[in-house]
């Protein structure tokens, strides 16, 4: 069976459907309800695997997360890396696989919605819900590729077998049509599904209510941003018949759409019991104190499966590997084969960090860094080994700052020791050269940070090499960052209202800072808060540091078009080749980053234009 689009194929037959099991016909595998199922299945199948560094452009094709750029010693692929590095072409470009693939999953997409009525020995309601997760998925692939290309081709539905080739090559679509044909097959399915998985060992992963709205919130929110809101630098992007595929006047009532569905999608959340995750201690934690209480509040919340705040995650996306190539060497198996503690945060990441006092750290009249290094105290003894010199800058931090990084002198609690009655006990970073954590060939952090936020607390190592992982299927939606998406929205349609204080603040008291006006008028170096613009750039901190590697980032700066400044910043780190600690603690340029226009949006291959004649090549490329 030919598929319906031929945009990125040189010939129609070299698409066939894929049918589920190999089921030889359609009507076999729509005759009855188990193989309509395993068809449901394969149209989930086609989920991007959120959180892989080779098929993720949102982990490394930014700046968020660096790594090693040695030849022959990736223990991944590093394509999207190569984005970052400066090395994106159009002969085969990076995200070239997930275009073909979310284009063969609107395909099946549509098979399916085409035949569910076939089948027999399915109720009404199941029937309904079925249609209305795969019409969701239908939204969710199409809104994935508008983010990366920009104006799209839409696949409303598949083409007759037998069409005229000339008739495939569909043409893209502007972006406000393919925003409101998104939120089309949001709206049509958005009540159909229920509010919570019934059976959580079958169902876990599958779209619910609320899922349905914090989508819409999000594809709204994103039409409501500079990208896509009167954009006039895509002005000359054009089809071949001259229509114009970017729209060329902002326009203030998509905010006010993007907020009316933000809070919809927060009340959704909230009565299906979606509510902000708290850490039960319990066992061996029983005892902890207050500190790493907030420590493993904010740590698992991103790493503990289906807790009470996660939204939506994508059981496509298991995070095993991720650990290994994120924890340091936490034994005294110093050699082990399995971590390599190769993924890297930038020094420009950590500091947009708050200090303790909840403020960016050049507004944060208190900050004092009078020197490159200090000693920890008792005091820190639970964030930084006592007695041990390491940055000045890593001391005073925001809670965040400890329960995401990792450092050397950093304490990493967990992974089979639990005590904080004998803080000498838990495990600690040592990164000099030489050191157990320093580099080692590949092994290790380019630039001395890590990312501690991908690892579980109780993954363990052994010091026989072997490495547990407790395993999450990545969170693409978490309450937090719905509160803020709501606060951004606001403001942008109203400004600093009691309100977007109230939904800022909820995150932050959360992430045990003060509020905003506590912070700003104690602490601050003048009151930004009382403008647009000033809190504009604090729910913008604020989403940063509370998304933090969760592959938000990338897309963010784009939508808010402040990419050509912050992916244009150095890509620096200390100098993880020094054995001493005046030697380690020198700032080093790794790469000089650079983002033009172009970068905005990934290029089409060249081979679908050639094949495609309707198709036009995004700007730049």
């Amino acid at each position: 069976m030919l598929a319906l689009l031929t945009i990125f194929l040189t010939s129609c037959n070299r698409y066939l459907d894929i049918i589920p099991d190999n089921v030889p016909t359609l009507d076999h595998a729509f005759a009855m309800r188990s193989e309509a199922e395993k068809y449901l299945y394969t149209c989930y199948s086609y989920m991007p695997t959120d959180g892989g560094m080779a098929s993720d452009p949102a982990m490394l094709a930014g700046d968020e997360i660096w790594t090693n750029d040695l030849s022959g010693s990736y223990r991944f692929s590093h394509i999207m890396f190569n984005i970052a590095n400066g090395r994106q072409t159009t002969i085969n470009p990076a995200g070239e696989a997930i275009w073909v693939s979310l284009y063969r999953g609107l395909r099946d997409c549509n098979i399916f919605l085409e035949n569910i009525g076939k089948v027999k020995d399915i109720s009404e309601e199941e029937m309904k819900e079925w249609i209305a997760e795969v019409k969701f998925l239908k939204a969710y692939y199409h809104f994935y590729l508008l983010r990366m290309y920009g104006p799209i081709p839409l696949v409303k539905e598949n083409l007759p077998v037998d069409i005229n080739v000339a008739d495939v090559q569909i043409a893209r679509e502007p972006v406000d049509e393919c925003f409101n044909y998104i939120i089309s097959l949001l709206d049509e399915v958005k009540d159909d599904l229920q509010p919570t998985i019934t059976d959580p060992i079958r169902m876990m992963g599958r779209i619910t209510k609320p899922i349905v709205y914090s989508l819409k919130a999000k594809v709204l929110l994103t039409a409501a941003s500079p990208l896509f809101n009167g954009n006039k630098d895509q002005a000359a992007l054009q089809n071949r018949d001259g229509l114009q595929l970017f729209n060329q006047t902002y326009d203030p009532q998509k905010w006010k759409l993007a907020a009316q569905a933000c809070k919809e999608a927060i009340d959704q959340c909230h009565e299906a019991g979606i509510k902000l995750f708290e850490f039960m201690p319990g066992g061996a934690t029983t005892n902890i104190s207050d500190q790493l209480k907030l420590q493993m509040k904010l740590r698992n919340a991103f790493t503990e499966r289906w807790n009470s705040e996660i939204i939506w995650a994508n059981t496509q996306s298991v995070a095993s590997s991720l650990q290994l190539w994120a924890t340091p060497n936490l034994t005294t198996y110093l050699d082990n084969p399995n971590v390599t503690f190769e993924l890297a945060v930038p020094l420009k990441i950590v500091d947009i960090f708050y200090t303790k006092n909840g403020l960016p750290i050049n507004e944060d009249k208190t900050w004092q860094a009078n020197s490159t290094t200090r000693i920890g105290g008792i005091d820190d003894q639970l964030l930084i080994k006592l007695n041990y010199e390491t940055a000045e800058s890593n001391f005073d931090r925001e809670p965040r700052f400890y329960a995401y990084l990792g450092f050397d002198g950093g304490v990493w609690y967990g992974h089979g020791y639990y005590n904080d009655q004998v803080p000498s006990g838990i495990y600690h970073v040592e990164g000099k050269l030489g050191q157990k954590n320093g580099k080692k060939g590949s092994f290790g952090s380019i630039t001395g940070y890590y990312v501690k936020k991908f690892v579980h607390y109780q993954s363990t190592q052994a010091n026989n090499g072997g490495y547990s992982t407790v395993n999450y299927p990545w969170p693409l939606i978490r309450l937090p960052h719905l509160y803020l998406m709501y606060a951004e929205a606001l403001n942008e349609q109203s400004g600093p209202t009691e309100e977007v204080h109230q939904f800022v603040n909820i995150v932050r008291e959360r992430a045990g800072l003060p509020t905003i006006r506590d912070a700003w008028d104690n602490f601050g170096i003048n009151k930004k808060y009382t403008t647009q613009s000033g809190m504009r750039d604090i729910i913008r901190r604020e989403t940063l540091v509370e998304t933090a590697f969760e592959g938000v980032r990338f897309w963010d700066l784009k939508r808010w078009k402040t990419a050509p400044d912050e992916l244009s910043r150095p890509i620096e780190g200390w100098n993880v080749f020094g054995q001493t600690v005046p030697e380690y603690y020198k700032k080093q340029l790794i790469y000089a980053q650079k983002f033009s226009m172009k970068d905005y949006f990934f290029p089409i291959r060249d081979a679908n234009l050639l094949s495609n004649k309707n198709l036009v090549q995004n700007l730049g490329w």
